[in-house]
């Protein structure tokens, strides 16, 4: 239980200071704890982030599979996931700020190189089902590969305009947007000529 109410504590900390400008000090202050009885559980302030943002990363493709397994059809079931994976982040504001702590200056920072790889696969495997099914709509991988790397862009863009109110100064919908480019991706791989 002691675990949880420092996760819960070190998430409004991050939300309101960023991983840069939190500390366990902090964090155990949130949670009405001493900073060594943080310690017992966690070395860094970094490993904490690193259980937030891994919870988030299964919410997220609990959601995502979810999603892809009530459709049969490929060109369904690609729509359906990546519908799934913005909504996820639409619904969930924070968890898409959790996402984006580690970035100061536009670079990562804060994880050690294993955290990391281990944090970005997991966000990978969230894609992983789109990939797939624009392979099996038959792009080569190659080719699916980059189609999810620009609509994961895609994505996070809008999510950015979304969740900041940027978007009102175009008067567009992210997720009008984000759905007409997803039918714009099935026409082209349905008709690759």
């Amino acid at each position: 239980m002691k675990q949880h109410l420092i996760l819960e504590a070190a998430q409004r900390v991050f939300s309101r200071n960023g991983l840069e400008g939190a500390s366990i000090r902090a964090i155990a202050a949130e949670a009405g704890y001493t900073p060594g009885a943080i310690y017992t559980h966690y070395p860094s302030k970094e490993a904490i982030y690193g259980d937030l943002l891994a919870a988030s990363l299964e919410r997220l493709n609990q959601a995502v599979a979810a999603a892809g397994r009530a459709e049969e059809a490929p060109a369904r079931r690609v729509r359906a996931m990546a519908l799934a994976f913005y909504d996820f982040y639409l619904e969930h504001p924070g968890e898409l700020d959790l996402g984006f702590y580690l970035f100061q200056g536009m670079r990562p920072v804060g994880l050690t190189p294993e955290l990391d790889a281990r944090l970005n696969q997991r966000l990978r495997d969230a894609l992983r089902g789109i990939e797939s099914g624009l392979t099996d709509l038959g792009w080569s991988r190659s080719v699916a590969v980059r189609e999810t790397t620009g609509l994961f862009g895609y994505c996070a863009g809008l999510l950015l305009l979304t969740h900041t109110g940027r978007i009102r100064m175009f008067g567009q919908h992210g997720r009008e947007l984000f759905s007409e480019h997803l039918d714009r991706l099935l026409e082209r791989v349905a008709d690759p000529g």
